[in-house]
């Protein structure tokens, strides 16, 4: 069992700095073999997690997309029953072979996989309010069935599933219940420079300190609508570095801000904050 753990267990990348909670809830989640959900405001890299996991572990990641529109079927399996129906009235062969129709969907794949792959069920609460009840059968049991072929899919390999939320919707109770739960926090300043330099090894440190001031000066303006995140952050020195720009004045002349700042209203908020 302690080999398992260990060969399994999640650690920080090159490109991706973890919370030491952060790091202890991925891991958590995959000793207990449960979905592992995700809260936290944009930007503080709830999607990346998934990528992350899965380049530490070395598996395949699959990504679920939810839209609006989503249902907990096509996640599974599709018939395409159009498709059977064109080629029935061309005269192709195979047309009574049901089962070259069926295409599976992103958890459907996940569970056919003959390894391990990570699966993110990104943004969840975009969907309906019974999209996750929908999931909860096949969560728990790995499995579901294909009714146009009588063929059970299980899983081969239990999939380590990650899913991200931006608290649009509540999620139903019988959900939450069956995940681990975490909620990233924004990064404070000594993990934000740890974040910034894993972009940036070189950065000057009056530059990363001069900018990140201003950054956590703009988020703490209770006017500001869109926060900016920690992509706009990196985005924003990256931009200073190519430009070399003198950063004395950074708060005063703000070089850049479209970088950092998307709102109209919120750029006229800062700039009255610094006349």
């Amino acid at each position: 069992m302690s080999e398992q753990k260990t060969a399994a267990s999640f650690a920080s990348t090159s490109t991706y700095v973890a919370s030491k909670e952060l790091l202890a809830s991925v891991n958590v989640a995959i000793a207990l073999q449960k979905p592992l959900l995700i809260k936290g405001e944009p930007g503080t890299g709830k999607t990346m997690l998934a990528q992350a996991v899965a380049q530490s572990l070395g598996k395949k990641l699959i990504v679920w997309n939810i839209k609006s529109t989503t249902k907990a079927q096509e996640g599974l399996y599709v018939y395409d029953t159009i498709q059977r129906l064109y080629d029935g009235q061309f005269g192709e062969e195979g047309v009574d072979d049901i089962a070259r129709y069926i295409k599976l969907g992103k958890l459907g794949e996940a569970f056919d996989s003959d390894e391990q792959v990570i699966l993110l069920i990104d943004e969840i609460d975009k969907a309906d309010l019974e999209f996750p009840n929908d999931l909860l059968w096949e969560l728990d049991q790995m499995e579901f069935y294909i009714h146009e072929t009588k063929r059970t899919v299980k899983a081969k390999q239990r999939p380590i599933v990650i899913i991200t939320s931006n608290a649009e919707k509540e999620l139903p109770d019988a959900f939450l219940r069956r995940c681990i739960f975490h909620y990233i926090d924004f990064p404070n300043a000594e993990l934000m420079e740890e974040i910034v330099r894993t972009h940036y090894p070189d950065v000057e440190d009056k530059l990363l300190k001069d900018a990140m001031d201003v950054f956590y000066w703009i988020r703490s303006i209770k006017d500001v609508r869109k926060k900016p995140s920690t992509s706009e952050l990196i985005d924003w020195i990256n931009a200073l570095q190519i430009g070399g720009i003198p950063t004395d004045k950074l708060r005063e002349e703000l070089p850049f801000i479209g970088v950092v700042v998307k709102k109209d209203e919120d750029l006229e908020t800062i700039r009255h904050r610094t006349d």
